[in-house]
């Protein structure tokens, strides 16, 4: 059993589509290709989908995200996005769903939300954050990656993949001067 994580598929939500730039002719084909590469995923992995999964105000998106939920591989788990509307969130099912979460891989420690944090429980201690939301607006800094689709060419991302980007990004100002803070209260 492997983990793997993605965020902001938008799943049939061609306004995303359009306004992202994402390099798809169709909605359908912008669906179709993040199904296909979902194929890392294997039948017995766990999918976290780290937020906006779907768009589904309608009785079509509504069909469309079960169709994609349903071809999706692996166990899918839901850290709920900002476009997670309630009925995505109790009608299909998830393995679990969450607002925050967080989880050990072996040694290592991930904390997912759909939104990127200031600070997070074990930034200092290596822990990583997992996020969204962001779309191709911001990679991600020191200690936490941007695992959306439109930061990955829409294929899920594995812990190995997360762990190598962060060594990679550089500091971000935001984390220095919350750990100012945090050393002072401390």
């Amino acid at each position: 059993m492997a983990h793997f994580f993605t965020a902001d598929s938008h799943f049939a939500d061609d306004s995303v589509r359009r306004f992202f730039h994402r390099p798809f002719t169709s909605v359908e084909a912008m669906d179709a290709a993040m199904i296909a590469r979902a194929g890392v995923v294997e039948a017995d992995d766990d999918l976290w989908i780290i937020g906006d999964f779907a768009a589904c105000e309608t009785e079509a998106g509504r069909r469309t995200a079960q169709a994609a939920f349903a071809a999706l591989p692996g166990r899918k788990h839901l850290v709920r996005g900002n476009h997670d509307l309630d009925w995505l969130v109790q009608t299909l099912p998830w393995a679990s769903v969450h607002d925050l979460v967080e989880i050990g891989i072996g040694e290592r420690r991930f904390v997912l939300c759909h939104y990127p944090l200031l600070t997070w429980n074990g930034a200092r201690s290596g822990a990583v954050q997992l996020f969204g939301h962001v779309h191709s607006r911001w990679r991600g800094a020191e200690g936490q990656v941007n695992v959306g689709v439109d930061q990955w060419d829409f294929t899920p991302v594995s812990p190995d993949q997360a762990e190598l980007e962060v060594m990679l990004l550089p500091p971000s100002r935001l984390h220095e001067m919350a750990e100012g803070v945090g050393a002072a209260v401390e």
